[in-house]
């Protein structure tokens, strides 16, 4: 019979060996998880001004119709007699987004660990970027803008807070458009680490069928999917700097 002392030893040693083994999955968990959460109450708290962001809008629209891009109210318009269509863009809108976020993540994670780490970082690099932008220039997205012909149709989903504490949502974060950028970055990963024609062909209409999404449920205007893209983008070009310039050894494999 195994004494106490025994015993006690005996499990801090599986512990440890456990912890050895699986350091890099409890690393990925105490970095990724923590960095998002922070994220989003981060995104929550830098409300800007109602009066500000409302003429943000305006200032967006305006643009977009001086460039001839203003046509976010009437594609919705043909959308909304078709409650079907309406819901399938609310729900593609919801669970479109973090859900596929964390599958491709899985995937790269599991099947392509090399090349992780970099979009991992690129994601959590654009979300930085993102925040200065929601502090910078709070954006009344179309929904809170009838007046141009804009119908309010993704609050009425009812999972529509599900990935979200409505608590801590900034509603006057809509540029940059992640729901959009981020899809940018899946499709460019899924792309880049599969060798599958029908794989590489579902990730280039992915941006678009989002981007119908973002728009089509009224949170996004064109111009806040194309700041989504260019901070996406940026991202990416830092992550690949990064992984270029430190030496992939220890800590910096992790990181990189």
């Amino acid at each position: 019979m195994r004494s106490p002392a025994a015993v006690a030893i005996a499990r801090p040693n599986r512990l440890q060996s456990f912890a050895e083994k699986n350091w890099r999955h409890l690393a990925e968990l105490l970095f990724v998880v923590p960095a998002y959460v922070l994220y989003q109450f981060v995104r929550g708290a830098v409300h800007g001004k109602a009066s500000a962001a409302y003429d943000n809008a305006a200032r967006i629209i305006h643009i977009e119709q001086r460039l001839g891009i203003f046509r976010e109210a009437s594609l919705q318009q043909l959308i909304l007699p078709k409650a079907w269509i309406v819901d399938f863009f609310n729900y593609l809108y919801i669970w479109g987004h973090l859900p596929v976020i964390i599958a491709v993540a899985l995937w790269l994670y599991i099947r392509h660990r090399d090349n992780y780490a970099m979009f991992r970082n690129a994601f959590l690099i654009s979300g930085l970027i993102a925040l200065i932008g929601f502090s910078t220039m709070p954006l009344a997205p179309p929904r809170f803008m009838p007046e141009f012909g804009f119908t309010d149709t993704i609050v009425h989903a009812q999972s529509y807070y599900v990935f979200q504490n409505p608590k801590i949502v900034n509603q006057y974060a809509a540029m940059p458009s992640l729901h959009f950028g981020w899809d940018l970055l899946i499709a460019i990963a899924i792309g880049y680490n599969t060798k599958r024609r029908w794989l590489r062909v579902a990730a280039v209409f992915m941006p678009f069928v989002m981007l119908g999404g973002i728009v089509i449920t009224a949170n996004h205007y064109f111009l806040d999917a194309a700041a989504g893209a260019i901070v996406s983008l940026m991202a990416l070009a830092i992550a690949i700097g990064l992984r270029r310039t430190l030496k992939r050894e220890g800590i910096f494999d992790f990181l990189t």
